[in-house]
Formats: C-alpha cells, structure tokens, sequence
C-alpha cells in the first residue's frame, strides 16, 4: 500500500486545526468542486467581533498553487471596503455566524480552470473595518481545501498542540472520504479500527509527555494519515538564571545559546523552533527564576545546544497554551505578510519563513557570526553647535531603497556640506512600505532596506567621510506587533483591544488625549527605562550610531493633558535617559522633538539636550512673499543659554517651501514666486538667512534641489515621486549649488559660530549682524515683492565684499540705506572670501515671458546689455540706472506706443562719461505710477 509521509500530511492537518476553532465547515472535508457552509464563532477569535449585533462581512479569497505564499490571497471577493451582498453574514445567534459557498468553491470565488485551489481564506468585519475576526493570536483564518478522493481529517480535538492535565479524558473525532476503514492509533498503537467514515474514541491522558495521535483512512489500496499530538501538562522548573545573562538571546559559544523571557504572571512556557521542527515538547519548555509567577522579576530561560555553528534558526516562544510571540530582543525577524516582497538586491539570501509550521513573526538567531570588520573604531563627530544635519527616509530618497544604494550617495551629501545624516526609523516597523513610527522590534534593523551588515557598512563610510549618523527612534509608542505589548495584551477591551493592567512597559491608555498614536508607553515604569536604556546603549555600541533623535517627546509622562505645558515629571524622565546615554558615549547627540512650552525646552536645552525648531510656517511664508517672522531660528531669540537648536525650514512632517511657492507664492505685475525660476531663488534667499543663523541646522532630503511635491501627494505617508532628475535642471542645480556654497561658508568661518549676534528679521527686509574677531558679517535681503531699502546696520566702515560674487564695497556710513529689489539678498564679509563656483541661472528670455516688464539680457556682461520694456507698460516711462548705494549713473528718457515693445542697449564699461566697474546695480523703470527694479551684474 502507498503511504504519504507523515510530515506533509502534518503540514495541513496542522493548518487546518489552527484555525477549526474559529470557523467550522460543511463538509469537513471541502473539495474545490463543494457546496461549502461556513461558520464563524466570533467567541473564539479576537478583533471585537464578539457581542457585537451589526453587519458582519467576510473578506476572503483563497489561496492557490499561483500563490507565491501563504499570505498570498487570490480571486478576492469583497475589498476591505467592499460591504458586497455576496460576503454578507448571516447571523445565527450567540456570536455565530453562517456564510455559504455555492454553487462551489471554484464557482464562488471564479478561479481559473487547470489552478489548484489549496485553501480558503478569511477575515470578518464590520461594514466600517474598524472591528475584524481573526484567529485568537490576531491571524488570518485559513480552511484546508482538499482533493477529491481518499482524505482524512482529525476534527478534534481542535487545539494544536492540545494541553491536558495527566488522565484527563480526551475525546478524538476523525473523518474520512473515500475510504473502506479508519483507524486510530496513539503512539502508533492501534485503539480503534471503524469500516464507516467517522470515527470517535475516548481515552484518558497518560500521566507525562508528549504522545501522538494518528487517524489513517484506507480504500484498500492506499492509505492517508491525520495526525496531532497532546502535551501533558506539568509545572515549570524552578531554578535561577546563571550569571551573566540578559532578557532575549544570549550566545554561550558556537553551538549554544541560551534564551531569556522576562515574563511574569505568566504559568507556562514552550520555545518553538527550527531545532525541535516546530513541535512542542518537554524538551523544549522553559524554566522559571521564581516560585511565584506573579513576580514582576519572574523570567523563563533555556539552554538550547547541539546548534550547528553560523546557522540561522528560526523560533518563537509559545506562552501559557495559546500565545506565540518572537524574541522582542532579537536583532533579525521573519516576517509572513512581508518579506516576500522585499527584493534581493536588497537582502540577498533571506533566510525563507518557516511556512506551513507556525504563524505570525518569527526571530532569528545565529551563533558564531562573523564579526563586523570597522575601518573607523574611533570617529570624533562634529560638534553639536557645527551640525548641518541631513534628514532622510530611505524609502522616498533612492529608487534603489537600500543601504548599499544609501553608501553610493554620500559623496553627494558630503559635496553639499553634510556633516550628519538622519536616518527616518530603520528599526523593525509594521509592513516594509512606512515611514517607520509604527515600530515593532526595536533591535533589529528593518530588512526592508538590507540586512545589518549592510546598515553597519553605510555607517563605516559615513564615518570615514567625517559624517556623523543619527537615528530616528520612536519611544512614545508601538502599535499591535509589539512582543512587549501583545504579552500583556487585553483583546476584549474596545475595538482592537487594550494592554492590560499587567503590562510592564505600556499605559492602558494614553494620558494625552489630545495627541496619541498606537499604544503609549509608560516611561514612568522601570522597566521601560531600563528598556530603553538597552535600545540605547545597543544601537551607540553595536552600530556606532552617533545620537538620536526621539520622535514626540513631549509624551514621556503620564502626566494627562495635551502635553504643551511645563512638567517636571516629564523633565526628569529626559534627563535620566539622557545621563544613561551618556555614559555610554559621552558625545552622542540627544535631540528631542519636543515641540513644548519654551520654559520646559529651555531647561532642557540648557542641560546639554538638542531641540528640533520648527520654522516650517514662518520660512513658508516669507519664501511666498508675505509676512514673517524668523527670529525664533535664533536660541538667544529663546532665551538658551547655548545654541542647542536644530532649527529647520523642512523636515519630513512639514509641507514642502517650493510646493507652497508654487500653488501660494505671491505676485504683482512683474514679479511672480509662482514661476519656478523665481520660486528656486527665493529658496535661495531663505537660505541665506538660515544658514546664517548660528547653531545647528537640519534640512529634509531634497530641499537643496526645491523639491515641489506635497508632503500630501499619495497620502501624507505614502510613496512621494524619488527626483534625482532634478539635479540635471540648471537653476535647481543652482540652488545645490547655493546650499553647499552656504555650508561650507559656515564650517569655514568662525563667525557664523559667533554668540555676538543681532538680528532684524520680522519684517518684509530683513537682518543678520554676526560679528568676531576674525571677521564680521552682514546679511540683507528684501522678502517682499517690491523694491526697497534696508538699512544694512554694517558693524564698521571700509571695505566689505559680496560672498557670492566677490565685489568689494566701500562703506563710508554703515547706516547707509540699500536698495534691494524682490528677492535680493547678500551676504557681506569684512575679509574677501574665495567666490564660491555658482552657476548662473538661467533666464527664459522668450516671447512667452509677457508678464514682465524688463527683460535684460545677457545678464551678467562684462560690456554690453540689452533692455528690453514689454508693451504693456504704459507710455513715457524713464529708466534709470543706480549703483549699490543710491547713486544715478546713467537714465534714458524712453518714448514707445503702446502696442510695441522697446529695446535699449546700456554699454556699461564704453559709454562716455558714464563707465562703471565690476559690480552690482539697479535698473529702475518709472511711469505711470508703474515701477519696476531689474539688478544688473557687470562682471
């Protein structure tokens, strides 16, 4: 007689029995050609299904031998927003309810002729999606689809494992298609033999162990076999952790490692793996450090040897009969939802998930790893006042979204005057598409963008090029995948349920009401400092990062309210973590988004922490063109004893400044911030001012290139289009240009490190006065879009050069007023600086461009320009030529129609009695109550 082996056979009995207790069918024993009736037992899952009386849909699908995975849904029916009639529930009373599959399985769900339908897969839901049912542990539910002919099934005991107390009865139900006999048998022992299809014997468990029950339908020439197990249950041994290990994997040496659960009130558990083939055995159950289970300190261990050296094994733990959870301290995961889409460029040769064994996530040790081979063991990173930070998500950065792609671009951000990138969240986070605030595994570095080596290695080259490397980290909250809460996790409690009282590191609810994500942390716990401690110390000491950067700080407490004002619990929360941090390294950069009452900032600030500044709406507006107000750029502006600021115009939170120039930007009849050109250049100018300010400053991927898509586009935290193309437009290549000119003027020149500083900069001109030893420095600019005049409030007369274009000035009376047109600004040195290598802009100088009145070009000459006055300024208009300080050089009295445009030729260096030197001046047409500035450049 022909038999199939055991473990496939196991493979989909186990299944099957996974999820029996959840839904039930009619047949048991379904065939892809079957009139199927399901019932769901909203009792038995979790989600919030349960007591509830409204509609309840079926999201469902199958899966097939197309199916690249499990999870790999086909022939859908009903989206998760779908309330089709089709998928529509019916009610039965006590929780349960009935769905029928006609006219067939096939027929139901449309599946293609010659596809092998493998199973049937569910998700209940009410008409909104906000509660679901799935399986007790939060899974999809599957049910076994099978093929015609011999078959047979074990429909109970439903549990798999099956735990029992020693003698307890154990009543067994099998059933068989096809078949002539069914037999039973435990622990190979045949008990009961039956020429019918159905079966049903009663015994009693034996007083230890592990035992198998087998079911094995025949028709004479083949056999099939079903097949589960029962656990006898016995109390865990008592017996201290040996010295020297920690919560999560500890490795012994090549082929042994030891595994630490802190777990209390918690009876029993079991660690499931690739050693032991997923099954649960006495072998495999853990010990317990104390007699009372309800003490907080209780944690399980086990020594698991005989592991071969450098293999990846795969495991979790399985907690009092029913909960599988993966090591919340393991430093790689398997995900079934996620890794099948993550590409092997990106992560080459990803250990494959143990399929068809267990389900959810799973952890991943491995002895005798190859440690990582550093080039930079010692780097010194910037000081924090130095920083010019560099934000990015991996995901919205490169085509390519992974950390060897990363490496290849740092030449870009050392050549733009980076000193520091930050890194969006890379730890383990839900899904592979985020921006990583919903993080699960904190110490393991998300696969979705290489593995840890490759992280490791970005770090190594980032160091090598002097460039620190910061991380994004998320401590005030986790969502539903979280070891830390799914062990202490109460389903019952609202739609998707709640931590329970018992939880060790997380609120039962968030004491801000107001501003809450996922499931809040509770920081007053220990054990959720001493948690965040290890994340900390972790990711300084095994990655070399230099800092983070906390996402929501301002909800470390338990304090209630929206979080805005002054909390000395909250304050003493940060300053221990930042102490701890510390000591691991005494330079790591601690930066808080915080956000808070500035009394709070300031204490914080002022004991040695970073603050990111948001100055996204006021550096908007007067990019735009209207009123603003940037002096809260500046810490003294604060009240800071030290520039512990790290100020911003962008970051990845807030609308972009081009998008907003573009759709917002202001107008008149001759200056426009919609056009692109202008648009770039007011950039330009904000700029100038921001990175003028003394301090640390930070700037979001792609700002130096105008990046013009809405942080809005594709849903807030949706893909956004990857524009390296930009870098090939000239006048965006410009403002990189204009970013790294800036940069590098700053890390060159002590003064802009200066703590003598003055500023006007709350009106439509506006003023920087830096002023040191080694030098001082003037920086103007008109953010309006007229023409106008700043008084420049220059520290001192003589000569002071333009940064940009290297032209001298002579200042006799430093209160002497400057005309600026729409835009303009200049940064004034009292020591001539080398001219940085900006490329000029490039003008469209076309018929198109009516709606100015001036066109000049070539623009800069050395010699000659050509003026051209656009028709629709009005009639005896004057133009008129001034330098820098005011002073007319030159005026041509203009008569036109109008209808025709007028054109007129200025020979700068040849016009008798008007020759001028290099250097900037001012166009000024007049009429009608028309005007209208133009700057000139003679070179």
């Amino acid at each position: 007689m022909k038999k199939l082996p055991l473990l496939i056979l196991l493979f989909f009995v186990t299944i099957s029995q996974l999820y029996s207790q959840v839904v039930s069918s009619t047949p048991a024993l379904p065939t892809a050609t079957d009139e199927v009736t399901i019932i769901f037992d909203a009792t038995q899952g979790s989600g919030g299904l349960a007591g509830y009386t409204g509609d309840v849909y079926a999201h469902t699908g199958v899966i097939t031998d197309q199916s690249s995975s499990g999870s790999d849904w086909k022939y859908v029916i009903a989206g998760w927003s779908e309330n089709t009639a089709k998928a529509k529930m019916t009610p039965l009373g006590n929780d349960k309810y009935q769905l029928v599959i006609t006219p067939s399985i096939t027929g139901f769900y449309g599946v293609s002729a010659g596809e092998t339908i493998q199973q049937m897969a569910f998700v209940f839901r009410n008409s909104d999606g906000s509660k679901v049912g799935k399986t007790a542990s939060g899974e999809d539910i599957f049910v076994e689809v099978y093929e015609g002919g011999l078959n047979v099934k074990i429909n109970s005991p439903t549990e798999q494992p099956f735990f029992v107390d020693a003698g307890e009865a154990i009543t067994v139900t099998a059933e068989a298609t096809g078949s002539t006999s069914l037999k039973l048998y435990i622990d190979d022992v045949e008990v009961k033999s039956v020429s019918s299809a159905t079966l049903e014997h009663t015994f009693n468990a034996e007083a230890s162990g592990k035992h198998v029950v087998k079911a094995v339908a025949g028709d004479g020439t083949t056999t099939k076999e079903a097949t589960i197990y029962y656990l006898v249950r016995t109390g865990s041994v008592l017996e201290s952790l040996p010295e020297g290990l920690v919560d999560g994997i500890n490795y012994i040496d090549n082929q042994t490692v030891t595994l630490v659960l802190r777990a209390p009130y918690k009876n029993s558990l079991y660690v499931l793996g690739d050693f032991n083939d997923w099954q649960t055995s006495p072998e495999y159950q853990m010990k317990r450090t104390t007699a009372d289970a309800n003490d907080i300190e209780t944690r399980y261990w086990l020594t698991i040897s005989g592991l071969t050296a450098q293999e990846e094994y795969a495991f979790q733990y399985l907690i009092d009969e029913e909960l599988k959870i993966a090591d919340p301290y393991a430093d790689k995961i398997l995900d079934p939802w996620n890794d099948e889409y993550i590409e092997s460029n990106t992560y080459p040769n990803l250990k494959t998930y143990p399929e068809g064994k267990t389900d959810g996530i799973v952890s991943v040790f491995q002895t005798a790893q190859t440690a990582f081979n550093w080039q930079v063991n010692n780097f010194t990173a910037p000081d924090e006042e130095d920083l010019i930070i560099y934000e990015l998500h991996i995901r919205d950065f490169l085509q390519s979204a992974n950390y060897q792609t990363l490496t290849d671009t740092i030449g870009y951000l050392k050549t733009l005057g980076v000193n520091a990138i930050e890194l969006m969240p890379i730890n383990e986070f839900e899904g592979n598409d985020s921006w990583g605030y919903n993080p699960s595994f904190y110490f393991a570095a998300d696969k979705a963008y290489g593995d840890k080596n490759s992280l490791k290695s970005f770090i190594d080259a980032c160091h090598t090029q002097g460039i620190a490397v910061i991380i994004d980290m998320v401590m005030n909250h986790s969502y539903g995948q979280s070891p830390f809460l799914r062990l202490y996790f109460d389903a019952s409690a609202g739609n998707y349920g709640q931590p329970s009282a018992q939880n060790l590191w997380y609120n039962q609810t968030s004491p801000n009401t107001t501003y809450s994500w996922g499931y809040d942390f509770n920081h007053e716990s220990q054990a959720t400092k001493d948690l965040l401690d290890r994340i900390n110390a972790y990711w300084l000491s095994d990655y070399k990062v230099d800092g983070f950067r906390f996402d929501f700080t301002k909800g470390f407490t338990n304090t209630s309210g929206d979080g805005w004002a002054y909390d000395a619990a909250r304050i003493s929360i940060l300053k221990r973590m930042y102490l701890k941090i510390r000591e691991v390294n005494p330079k790591a950069y601690v930066i808080l988004e915080h956000l808070a009452d500035n009394s709070e900032e300031k204490e914080l600030a002022n004991f040695g922490m970073l603050l990111w500044g948001n100055m996204n709406h006021d550096y908007a507006e007067a990019a735009m063109g209207y009123s603003s107000n940037l002096s809260g750029t500046s810490y003294k502006n604060r009240a800071w004893n030290d520039p512990q600021l790290v100020s911003y115009m962008e970051s990845h939170d807030e609308e972009r400044l081009m998008y907003k120039n573009l759709e917002y930007g202001n107008s008149n009849a001759y200056y426009n911030i919609k056009e692109l050109h202008t648009a770039l250049r007011r950039i330009e100018q904000n700029a100038a001012f921001f990175f003028s300010f003394p301090g640390p400053k930070m700037i979001w991927q792609f700002g130096e290139l105008g990046y013009d898509y809405s942080i809005d586009y594709n849903d807030r935290v949706g893909r956004k289009p990857v524009k390296w193309d930009y870098f090939d437009e000239p006048n965006r290549k410009r403002l990189y240009e204009v970013f790294a000119a800036l940069t590098k003027l700053r890390s060159e020149n002590e003064a802009f490190s200066t703590t003598d500083f003055s500023i006007s900069v709350a009106t439509g001109v506006k003023r920087i006065n830096l002023n040191h030893s080694s030098m001082n420095v003037t920086v103007i600019g008109n953010f309006g879009i007229e023409s106008a005049t700043i008084d420049p409030n220059f520290q001192e007369t003589g000569t002071w050069y333009d940064y940009f274009t290297g032209e001298a000035i002579q200042v006799s009376d430093a209160n002497t007023p400057i005309w600026l047109t729409a835009g303009e600004y200049h940064i004034y040195t009292t020591v001539q600086l080398t001219v940085p290598d900006v490329s000029t802009s490039v003008d469209d100088f076309t018929e198109a461009s009516t709606e100015k009145a001036i066109l000049v070009y070539p623009n800069p000459s050395n010699n000659r320009f050509n003026i051209l006055i656009n028709s629709k300024l009005s009639t005896n208009s004057q133009l008129v030529i001034y330098n820098i300080f005011g002073q007319k050089v030159k005026s041509f009295a203009t008569t036109k129609s109008a209808s025709a445009n007028y054109q007129v030729e200025w020979d700068a260096r040849n016009d008798a009695g008007n020759r001028v030197s290099a250097g900037i001046y001012f166009l000024k047409i007049e009429g009608n109550n028309q005007s209208e500035f133009v700057k000139l450049i003679v070179n």
